[in-house]
Order: C-alpha cells, then sequence, then structure tokens
C-alpha cells in the first residue's frame, strides 16, 4: 500500500512540473536582414528592420517582423504542428496576424492562413519567409535572412 501512495505522490509532482514548464516561453532576437515585407497588400520593405523576433509561448509560435518606425507583424501558428517540408525545411502553419503600429498600440489579432518556412538554425544563412491570407483578402508577407551562429561550445563541422 505505501508504494502506491509514493507511486501516485510521484505522479502528481511529474503532472505538476509539467505543467508548469508549460507556460514557459522562450524568445530569440536574430539580427540579420529583411529582405521584403508586406502588410496588407501594401510592400513597407524600406520601412522593415534589421531584427526579427521569434517566441515560443504555450505551444505557439511567433515571428516578429519589425518596422524601423518601431511596428510589428506578428504571423503566429500553434507550434505543435509543426511540420518538414524537406529534411532540412521545417514549415509552421500561420493561424494569426496582429498588425501593430509604433509604440505600445497592439492591433487586434485577425484570423489567417498561411505558412513561415524557414531552414534549420547551423552556421551559415539562416532564411525565414512568412505569408498568410486573412479572410477578407490582405495579404501578410515577410522574407528575413540572418546569419546564423554556432552555440557557444557547438562542436565545429
Amino acid at each position: 500500500m505505501t508504494a502506491i501512495v509514493r507511486l501516485t505522490l510521484a505522479c502528481t509532482a511529474l503532472g505538476l512540473a509539467m505543467v508548469s514548464n508549460a507556460g514557459a516561453q522562450t524568445a530569440f532576437k536574430l539580427d540579420g536582414t529583411c529582405e521584403a515585407l508586406d502588410i496588407a497588400g501594401r510592400d513597407v520593405t524600406p520601412q522593415c528592420g534589421n531584427v526579427l523576433s521569434n517566441t515560443v509561448s504555450r505551444n505557439r509560435t511567433t515571428f516578429d517582423f519589425s518596422t524601423k518606425d518601431g511596428g510589428i507583424v506578428s504571423f503566429s501558428g500553434n507550434g505543435a504542428q509543426q511540420e518538414a517540408t524537406e529534411e532540412t525545411d521545417p514549415l509552421q502553419p500561420i493561424n494569426v496576424v496582429t498588425e501593430s503600429k509604433g509604440g505600445s498600440e497592439i492591433g487586434a489579432p485577425v484570423l489567417a492562413i498561411g505558412a513561415c518556412r524557414f531552414t534549420t538554425p547551423e552556421p551559415g544563412r539562416t532564411r525565414i519567409a512568412c505569408e498568410a491570407k486573412t479572410a477578407d483578402g490582405r495579404v501578410y508577407a515577410g522574407t528575413f535572412t540572418t546569419a546564423a551562429k554556432a552555440a557557444p561550445g557547438a562542436p565545429g563541422r
């Protein structure tokens, strides 16, 4: 009987640890070159910033393209649905786009259908290309290229 109680307590503790990690957030800022940015069909490439943010929180993956005036276009999808189109090219389905103006004004999330494609980060170029279309026909798209660097202590090739 004591073994059953211990097993139950261990499983409960493990379950609580998993729940507490489910809300964890990971964020990366990538320096590089914004090659293209279209917001609701408008080409704003000249205003595109040289930093892309990638956030993973509660099974959602978000790619944030920034503009030089402080605006942000976010492409977001359920991270659990990530697929691989080729051996080295993951695909993240997108179902929400958010357009934020400069400062702290955050736009309302808009349902959209699309995807972000990106190469697996490794030493060399990493390219992230997102495109999504809303129900009313607005198209959002961004392409960003960064020079990926090996993590400190990573084995060389």
